[in-house]
């Protein structure tokens, strides 16, 4: 489904197409900070989809679409609560008060699809279990499907809503919680230090109460990790005593 959005604010806009980009059945094809730029894109482009803005200059939203012809799928994103029911009456899909959750725009976007097979769902990492020589794990970065080694793994890092998997050569940044890939990584092999850090225990090099090494690099260990974390690594030492 191609879709623009619309949006006089750079904030507002930035966080729209982060969302766009978390979901494989939407096409960004533009990004425009007024409408009468989107009109120009709906002359030339087969849009299907509008994430359009109501409070612009020049020309408000509603009277955009009171103009179009035909008139694509619209969902409002808006500050404003009191549009509401003109915006219904214009036969929109949905009408999202910002600031604007991802989970309620998923659903606002499963409206816009409502001949789809099945609902869209937000793109998660998939973990190869079925090859235990190799496993691997796919995450979405740079709008594509990227695979990473787990045995390449030196650290994950959180980013707030990113991941930073730190590899030997380069850095993978995912839109990702690291709470999901704590649970799906394999427990015995990676071990979650701080809650912005988790390792693969055997490459940790050193450690002390505080913190871990791994590449040459000091990770802390969080005050409300360091029991689980001291014990697992104590553990591995004490059988060689």
């Amino acid at each position: 489904m191609n879709c623009i959005i619309v949006d006089d604010e750079p904030l507002a806009r930035e966080v729209l197409e982060s969302f766009v980009g978390r979901i494989d059945g939407l096409e960004l094809l533009a990004s425009c900070d007024n409408a009468i730029k989107a009109f120009d894109i709906l002359k030339k482009e087969q849009v299907d989809l509008i994430f359009l803005d109501i409070q612009m200059p020049k020309l408000n939203g509603i009277d955009f679409l009171k103009v179009l012809d035909p008139i694509p799928k619209v969902i409002f994103t808006t500050a404003y609560r009191e549009y509401a029911i003109e915006s219904y009456e214009l036969n929109v899909v949905d009408y999202l008060l910002k600031p604007i959750s991802f989970q309620r725009f998923l659903m606002a976007v499963n409206k816009a699809m409502n001949g789809a097979d099945k609902v869209l769902e937000e793109p998660k990492p998939v973990l190869d279990e079925l090859r235990s020589d190799t496993p691997y794990i796919f995450l979405k970065a740079d709008r594509k499907m990227v695979k990473v080694y787990l045995k390449d793994i030196l650290y994950i890092e959180s980013l707030k809503d990113y991941v930073r998997i730190k590899l030997p050569q380069k850095d993978v940044i995912s839109l990702q919680k690291i709470s999901f890939l704590e649970q799906k990584l394999p427990e015995d092999c990676f071990i979650r230090i701080h809650r912005s850090f988790i390792v693969p225990i055997k490459k940790i090099e050193a450690f002390s109460n505080n913190v871990i090494e791994i590449g040459g690099t000091e990770l802390p260990i969080g005050r409300n990790y360091k029991d689980k974390v001291l014990n697992v690594l104590n553990s591995d030492t004490s059988i060689l005593s």
